[in-house]
């Protein structure tokens, strides 16, 4: 089979595709026949060597991926083959078969494959982050920044179900049109953020904020939070990690909340799958819609990151193999 393959960490364009063995599972692993691989943020600095974790080489990339049951484990309970899957990767979803615990997988019936990829990092981050990490209220005011981005369109969107009124920030006219499309009460850029939170809330600042951008948009919301906010640090896609004045926290009585969806999604598992089955519910409903910008072939992996690591990206780009 296919699969796209990093062989020393470095640049993006280094990746290959190459044909490699199919997965033979073992215990409880499930044979999945990729039809969508989700392309996150992550993925880009695992292959550079700058995350976390610096898996074994050569390695797979991809986290999350859908499709369909083709192989089972003998010790497998609760999937059948045929059965069509979303599921949670450590790495591996870049490919055209992957091998996951059938644990971290959860039915999708007829559910768009790459839709489900989307609920799977980008809206499962956001959902978290607002539910558990901020406990986010109704009537509160939630800040958004990258609102144009996947997780910056779930926070948008899950916003709105929990009631907030919900302010996006974007970079260009055309992201600042989709974060409005998807919901956002008000829509405003980067280069007056302080002030523009500081006008939309009467003066009050903001009691969400939804962070996953870092450098100087962090510096200016640090001085535009409420009293009791909550500023959830999500990621640094501006590629600064800020330095913070904790006299800020002092004065303001404001919290800054860590965000780590993965470390979330292993230390309790129980509220993990309550979360993705409300989830699929809002799906299913209608209520939340994930916006894919793109389907593209596993040749094109490099380039689909750099999109992404360069916050050329609107909405979630998945691989179809």
């Amino acid at each position: 089979m296919k699969s796209v393959q990093c062989n020393a960490f470095g640049p993006l364009a280094d990746l290959v595709v190459a044909e490699v063995a199919e997965p033979v599972p073992t215990g409880r692993q499930v044979v999945i026949k990729v039809e969508a691989a989700g392309v996150n943020y992550p993925d880009g600095l695992l292959v550079q060597g700058l995350y976390q974790m610096r898996p074994e080489l050569p390695f797979t990339p991809g986290m999350e991926a859908a499709g369909e049951v083709v192989a089972l484990g003998p010790d497998v309970s609760n999937v059948k083959v045929g059965d069509r899957v979303g599921a949670v990767l450590q790495l591996g979803g870049y490919a055209e078969q992957a091998v996951v615990d059938e644990r971290a997988t959860f039915p999708i019936g007829d559910a768009d494959a790459a839709e489900t990829c989307a609920l799977l990092v980008a809206y499962g981050t956001s959902h978290h982050a607002l539910k558990q990490r901020a406990a986010l209220q109704a009537g509160e005011t939630l800040v958004v920044l990258g609102g144009a981005g996947a997780t910056g369109l779930a926070a948008i969107q899950i916003g709105k179900i929990m009631g907030a009124t919900v302010i996006a920030v974007c970079s260009s006219a055309e992201k600042q049109q989709i974060a409005r499309d998807a919901g956002a009460d008000h829509v405003i850029g980067y280069d007056a953020l302080k002030e523009d939170i500081k006008r939309l809330t009467d003066g009050k600042g903001a009691d969400v904020v939804f962070d996953v951008v870092g450098g100087a948009a962090f510096d200016a919301c640090c001085r535009a939070m409420a009293r009791n906010g909550r500023l959830l640090i999500i990621g640094f896609a501006s590629g600064e990690i800020p330095k913070f004045p904790v006299n800020l926290a002092l004065v303001k009585e404001f919290a800054l909340v860590g965000v780590f969806w993965g470390n979330f999604t292993r230390a309790e598992p129980a509220v993990y799958a309550d979360n993705m089955q409300e989830l699929m519910g809002w799906y299913r409903s209608g209520q939340i819609k994930p916006l894919i910008e793109g389907r593209y072939p596993l040749a094109e992996a490099a380039q689909v990151l750099e999109r992404i690591l360069n916050r050329g990206a609107v909405g979630k780009l998945v691989l179809a193999p």
